[in-house]
């Protein structure tokens, strides 16, 4: 089964651009906004949308995304809550949909009814921040007979050998995380993302995207021709909340 990820971020790559993952927290600013902003996103050019499920102990999450998340948890949002509504808003996004968080809250909803109840509404892929390969084959195996791709997480200080295990049964596009730390915007990027973005690409036979400390286009510019794709959730964030909307972040991506 071909994957609908992998699809859209080659088609990005067709007409000679990257890729475009912006995040944002289910929830986030509010019930009824966040969907308006998702459809921005979807009208804006998103090819991929991650949707954060909020959890209470963000590990990998910097202090832009935990508080935006945490926000959402105060307002109800739930696993229960994302899946319910994304199915009642899925038929009008065209973007491939992501979603990203943690492994407890999907332990809790329980792993095969969540891959069911996933691919209902719509998922494409699922990213768990903080589950490493060890411990990823019955996740994995449960996505994939729902035709949902379990997208692996690489960084820094990955080692080839490691990358080639996760890139032996993935799918959708490798994440990239360009710094050793949490989300976040970034002034720059360290030196050493061209090195390991170069490592990634020769072990993975699927689209790379980049993430973590994106914070404007001008960054990715030298990385074109060994990133696919970019992933920006604080600055979307941000953008946000100083009274801005999708559609008008999406317009400097482009």
């Amino acid at each position: 089964m071909n994957s609908l990820l992998t699809e859209k971020i080659t088609a990005a790559h067709a007409a000679g651009r990257l890729g475009l993952i912006p995040f944002l927290p289910a929830g986030y600013p509010d019930k009824e906004r966040f969907w308006k902003e998702i459809a921005g996103l979807d009208a804006g050019g998103a090819d991929i949308i991650e949707i954060g499920m909020p959890f209470s102990d963000p590990v990998a999450d910097g202090p832009v995304v935990e508080a935006a998340s945490l926000k959402a948890l105060d307002l109800g949002v739930n696993l229960s809550w994302i899946l319910t509504e994304l199915a009642k808003h899925r038929a009008g996004i065209r973007a491939g949909i992501v979603l990203m968080g943690y492994l407890n809250p999907v332990l809790q909803y329980g792993v095969e009814r969540f891959a069911k109840d996933a691919a209902g509404a719509g998922v494409n892929g699922l990213i768990l921040a903080d589950l490493p390969f060890e411990e990823a084959g019955s996740v994995r195996a449960a996505l994939e007979a729902q035709g949902l791709d379990l997208i692996p997480l690489v960084g820094l200080n990955t080692s080839r050998e490691r990358m080639g295990l996760y890139a032996k049964n993935a799918r959708g596009f490798a994440y990239f995380v360009s710094v050793l730390g949490t989300t976040g915007e970034r002034a720059s990027l360290p030196p050493e993302v061209r090195q390991g973005l170069a490592l990634a690409k020769e072990v993975f036979g699927i689209p790379l995207a980049l993430g973590f400390g994106i914070k404007s286009p001008e960054q990715l510019a030298e990385l074109r021709g060994q990133v696919d794709a970019a992933v920006f959730g604080s600055s979307l964030i941000k953008h946000l909340d100083e009274g801005g909307d999708a559609a008008g972040f999406m317009a400097r991506w482009k």
